[in-house]
């Protein structure tokens, strides 16, 4: 099972022979954000159950909770006034069930906060009897006193011999980083920080740095359209764009602000006027190039695919070439080898394919990275678009893995758009078909940066 290397067990107590009337955790380390307290225990008492009562800082006062559960059979729902303001939960006792210990779990969120403290509670009793206790509560300290020490004791016996209660310490993913900026969350081994959007790096200590840096995916082409190029990827774990070698990771200085910015998709051609390249993607010292647009019809001729991190597919009708990738970024969008077949976007790990007599070209497929933790596939450039007779379904320009948006099927009275790239992924848009359709916008790109706990 995995484990959450946000929460940590502080201090584990287990009662020894004889019993004991409390157990106690003091000297509360203050470093986390919530506590968690996990028991398992069984009571002296002759009766079927025992009640155990919390207290914090040494105080058993201001406590309000409120219960729901099942009591005996029966629903029960009242305020612990009645049994004991700081009675979290029920245990068995000597009338219970033999050697059955029961469970409980209570949650105390922003423990060092100078509010008051709220409480969140699970408790079984298990009884192979007619006697069932097991419920929830939510409870209340109004007391504004950090949490330092805390203690569970049993309302009248003692805790019996191997009874357990451990306390947790929970972190936000945040606790403990290095670094400020983007959305920040952790594992065993390292920190994240992903920028979905610009924003600025600052670590609070020198740091060494990996990174994936992925530019903007450009914009399909319009009319017979060819697929946009997926942005360019730079990146120093598990790979990079274009079939280079892995990027240098980057030692950065505390303190010092570096700039991010997440590079916007390139606009499909929607009129004479043809797509956009994307956006490039910037982190510290370090661009990625955006995609160049798909070729598509400018109102006199069909043109080539644009250049740029990896290149556009070249428009339909005519011979004509991809555009260009980037070194080390992205590969060459595909050609128009005749009829109305265009060619794919070029993608960051393959070139787009050209049209062919029969289809138009799917666009390159991305490179995956494993800089997350898990492998993802970014940047894929778009499929080409598609004139078909009427009637006829046509065949499909697949986007490339990694976010690359497909190219449209048309007939000769209707042209129908392409798909846009995907969102934060550099994607490449899709080409428009003939007649008219339009071209589709790219995806955006993403930053992420990773340093060791």
């Amino acid at each position: 099972m995995p484990t959450n290397p946000n929460m940590v067990a502080i201090q584990t107590v287990t009662v020894g022979s004889g019993g004991a009337a409390s157990i106690a955790f003091s000297s509360i380390p203050q470093t986390y954000t919530d506590l968690k307290i996990v028991i398992s225990a069984r009571s002296s008492v002759a009766g079927p159950q025992e009640r155990i009562l919390i207290s914090f800082n040494g105080s058993t006062a201001d406590f309000t909770l409120r219960y729901l559960g099942n009591a005996a059979g029966s629903a029960v729902s009242y305020t612990r006034a009645d049994f004991g303001d700081n009675m979290v939960a029920y245990m068995g006792g000597g009338g219970s069930t033999a050697s059955t210990f029961n469970n409980c779990e209570i949650y105390i969120p922003n423990y060092t906060s100078s509010n008051n403290k709220s409480l969140s509670i699970d408790n079984v009793m298990e009884n192979n009897s007619t006697t069932v206790y097991f419920g929830m509560e939510a409870g209340l300290w109004s007391n504004t006193a950090a949490i330092t020490s805390l203690t569970l004791s049993a309302a009248s016996g003692t805790f019996v011999q191997y009874s357990t209660a451990t306390l947790y310490g929970v972190t936000s993913s945040a606790y403990g980083a290095k670094a400020t900026g983007g959305i920040i969350t952790s594992d065993a081994n390292y920190y994240y920080h992903t920028f979905l959007a610009s924003g600025t790096f600052t670590p609070t200590s020198n740091i060494t740095a990996d990174y994936l840096v992925v530019a903007g995916g450009g914009g399909g082409g319009k009319n017979n359209g060819g697929g946009g190029g997926a942005g360019g990827v730079r990146c120093t774990v598990t790979a990079t764009g274009g079939g280079g070698s892995l990027e240098s990771a980057l030692s950065l200085t505390a303190s010092t602000n570096y700039t991010v910015t997440v590079g916007a998709g390139g606009t499909g051609q929607v009129s004479a006027t043809l797509g956009t390249q994307g956006s490039n993607s910037v982190f510290s010292t370090i661009t990625s190039t955006g995609g160049g647009y798909g070729g598509g019809y400018n109102g006199s001729a069909y043109v080539n695919g644009g250049t740029g991190g990896s290149g556009g597919g070249a428009a339909g009708l005519n011979t004509l070439t991809g555009g260009s990738g980037t070194t080390n970024q992205g590969y060459a969008g595909g050609g128009s080898t005749s009829g109305d077949e265009t060619g794919g976007g070029g993608g960051a790990g393959a070139a787009g394919a050209a049209g062919t007599s029969s289809a138009p070209g799917s666009g390159g497929n991305g490179v995956a990275t494993s800089i997350t933790g898990s492998s993802v596939t970014y940047a894929g450039g778009g499929g080409g678009g598609q004139r078909a007779s009427a009637g006829s379904t046509g065949l499909l320009g697949n986007g490339g893995t990694g976010g690359g948006g497909s190219g449209a099927i048309g007939t000769t009275s209707t042209g129908f758009a392409g798909s846009a790239g995907t969102a934060n992924t550099g994607g490449g848009g899709g080409g428009g078909s003939r007649q008219d359709g339009n071209g589709a916008n790219g995806g955006s790109g993403i930053v992420i940066v990773r340093y060791a706990k």
